[in-house]
């Protein structure tokens, strides 16, 4: 059984059997976000603006729920409410910062936003350069590590395979995927994914009036476009191993030749065939891990582009 826990319809949603609203920012309150650009921290809080809409619940709420269910209650809250943990987070927020100048939890909820600004610039690692040896780094040396030592006893005893390589120290290598790969014979364009300015990673890829003024597109120099008879604006096939997806095409010569790209974020559609009509990056992507930190490679793809309908301009 599949349960999803989502505010939106989203591509996860339209495949589980049970889906449970869960509360917008506007509906609940929250500490939103917190950063340390430059030399201006900030914190923000969001207060709950609306009430909750039809059913919606917030996640914690539904957890709750499931927990007293489960006869698991008191472990899982601790005997705090959404608004408790809260208080209780700031508070020890406030014991950990050493900030004489953040508010109680009452002021900051109501003024929203706290910033802090510096009187000079921000050093990176300034105790470390001042003191090396009274202030390591996070590190097996405590130093700013060229040559790893764990890199290298990593690269020793874990089970890599022939087309995996992890060095102690910066190297080049060829991995699966790479430029002299077999699989180019079949799929002799390189993929790589980017951030896309019309979202942050799939949030805000369901808003209409982002998708008209920057559609999701896949770069492709016209070294490559011109011998498949494609041209700009052309709806076109991109298939690898993996699978396929259709979108428009954008020639241009700022990728290189033999690469393309295309945005990450967009939410999976798939027509009746399986296609994904959407240009989600996922489906062309493998599932077999990075060697070291084992996560998702989706940099490297080998693809095949091909036209499906000319829609473009030259």
């Amino acid at each position: 059984m599949i349960v999803v826990i989502d505010n939106h319809m989203t591509s996860s949603a339209k495949y589980a059997d049970i889906v449970l609203p869960d509360c917008t920012t506007s509906e609940q309150s929250d500490f939103c976000m917190d950063g340390a650009a430059a030399s201006m921290p900030y914190f923000i809080f969001a207060s709950q603006v609306i009430k909750p809409r039809f059913e919606c619940k917030p996640i914690y709420d539904i957890m709750s729920g499931v927990a007293k269910r489960m006869g698991v209650e008191q472990a899982f809250t601790e005997g705090r409410t959404q608004e408790e943990w809260l208080r209780w987070m700031y508070a020890e927020t406030i014991k950990q910062n050493n900030d004489p100048d953040l508010p109680d939890y009452d002021t900051m909820r109501k003024q929203g936003i706290y910033k802090k600004q510096f009187d000079r610039p921000h050093v990176p690692y300034e105790d470390f350069r001042a003191d090396p040896i009274a202030n390591p780094l996070p590190t097996p040396s405590g130093k700013i590590e060229i040559y790893s030592e764990q890199l290298a006893v990593i690269a020793k005893e874990w089970t890599l395979g022939k087309d995996e390589k992890i060095t102690p120290i910066a190297e080049y290598h060829s991995t699966f995927n790479g430029w002299d790969s077999k699989d180019r014979e079949q799929f002799p364009l390189q993929l790589t994914g980017f951030h896309y300015k019309a979202r942050a990673h799939s949030t805000y890829g369901n808003v209409d009036i982002l998708k008209a003024a920057a559609p999701q597109e896949l770069w492709m120099n016209p070294v490559d476009a011109a011998p498949r008879g494609i041209k700009n604006g052309d709806l076109v096939s991109v298939r690898s191993k993996q699978g396929e997806v259709n979108v428009r095409v954008k020639v241009t010569p700022r990728i290189m030749p033999h690469v393309t790209a295309l945005g990450e974020g967009a939410w999976y559609s798939p027509n009746s065939k399986g296609v994904d009509q959407a240009g989600s990056i996922n489906v062309l992507t493998t599932s077999r891990p990075s060697p070291l930190a084992k996560s998702n490679p989706s940099h490297t793809n080998l693809v095949e582009v091909k036209l499906v309908k000319s829609m473009g301009v030259a």
